[in-house]
């Protein structure tokens, strides 16, 4: 629901649904869990013609990479994209003031979140996952001491972008807390949140009959920096190199996608050698991903297959799916999230039991 009234814009979205796996059915805002789920609830308003305000819970995005994000840290609903629901509720809401200024020089966005809002991560009560030993799931619940405090556990997003002869260059900044659980306290035994900040920038453009792009990261752990800390993520950099174009020399309406995807993790000798038990992450990850789009009968009916493969860690993820367009107002799909893995221990190969294939019907009014 939209409102406009004397220059400021209200917009409410609501999503009210039922879930026959959950046994609670309380609503919880921040996780996503219960009947009701507040997507947007906002209001903006453009003070100067160089400022756009924009206050409340919103969906946030930015960055290059194709499901794949680097200086994106707005948060994602991880529990929702694994289980078939539509790609657009990977992104979850932020309850945040956004600023954006136009300029000459440069566009700049400032994004203050008040409380932090952390990923909707896989928990156990749904998806199985690796516990650190072993593949875990309604026995082993995840539990975190999360920050919460107003104005104390606080989050800063910063982008500055410019448009150069049809290129886009953008560089980022956060300051905050890695999104999902990146720390174990070992007194409470419940997963952290620990500090983070991140530095990085973005370049797309055309290249070629495509559209290339590149991104990179750098992920300031704050609290392990020189990462001799055996229960808190080291720092990383990550790096992103994709590009995409249409082939109508092969078939009308098709589409490719190719992405290369590394995730390398800073002092690595530290960390080898605080590792007091379980099973050693490697220094690179490295992970591509395809994907193939084809559009048939006056594009009503859409087949895509979207597929994640590391080399490195010798795992897979595919999601293929066909959405057909009845009419302007109904569609309806079929589509699965296929995981398999050489080892338990790997992003995807945990996974690998929670293979699903799904179904869908929306209406739109």
């Amino acid at each position: 629901m939209q409102k406009i009234w004397e220059g400021f814009t209200f917009e409410v979205t609501t999503d009210l649904y039922y879930d026959w796996v959950s046994e609670n059915h309380s609503i919880d805002l921040e996780r996503g869990e219960g009947f009701l789920d507040l997507r947007e609830a906002s209001v903006a308003y453009s003070p100067f013609e160089f400022m756009d305000l924009k206050l409340g819970r919103q969906i946030l995005t930015w960055g290059t990479g194709d499901l794949l994000f680097i200086n994106d840290l707005f948060p994602k609903d991880w529990q929702a994209f694994f289980i078939g629901r539509d790609t657009e509720y990977l992104k979850a809401p932020s309850d945040a003031l956004k600023a954006s200024f136009f300029t000459d020089l440069a566009n700049i966005d400032v994004v203050y979140t008040p409380r932090f809002d952390s990923d909707r991560f896989i928990t156990g009560d749904r998806l199985s996952y690796w516990n650190g030993s072993r593949i875990a799931g309604a026995d082993a619940i995840v539990r975190t001491d999360k920050p919460d405090d107003w104005f104390d556990d606080d989050e800063w997003s910063l982008r500055v972008s410019k448009n150069v002869g049809g290129s886009e260059f953008a560089a980022y900044g956060y300051w905050g807390y890695w999104k999902s659980p990146a720390g174990f306290d070992t007194s409470a035994f419940r997963y952290t949140f620990p500090e983070l900040n991140v530095y990085g920038a973005s370049a797309r453009s055309q290249v070629g009959k495509g559209i290339g792009n590149v991104e990179i990261g750098y992920y300031d752990s704050r609290d392990d920096r020189v990462g001799d800390d055996p229960y808190i993520d080291n720092s990383q950099i990550r790096y992103l190199v994709g590009y995409e174009q249409d082939l109508p020399e092969i078939a009308r309406d098709f589409t490719v996608g190719l992405q290369y995807y590394v995730e390398q993790m800073l002092d690595y000798g530290d960390y080898r050698r605080t590792l007091s038990a379980g099973k050693a992450a490697e220094e690179y990850r490295h992970l591509l991903t395809f994907r193939i789009t084809k559009l048939y009968w006056n594009q009503n009916l859409t087949c895509s297959l979207f597929t994640y493969f590391s080399p490195s860690d010798k795992d897979v993820y595919m999601r293929p799916n066909i959405n057909y367009k009845v009419n302007d107002s109904l569609a309806v799909e079929v589509g699965a999230n296929v995981f398999w893995g050489d080892y338990p221990h790997t992003f995807f190969g945990q996974f690998e039991d929670n293979t699903n294939i799904y179904t869908a019907i929306r209406y739109s009014f």
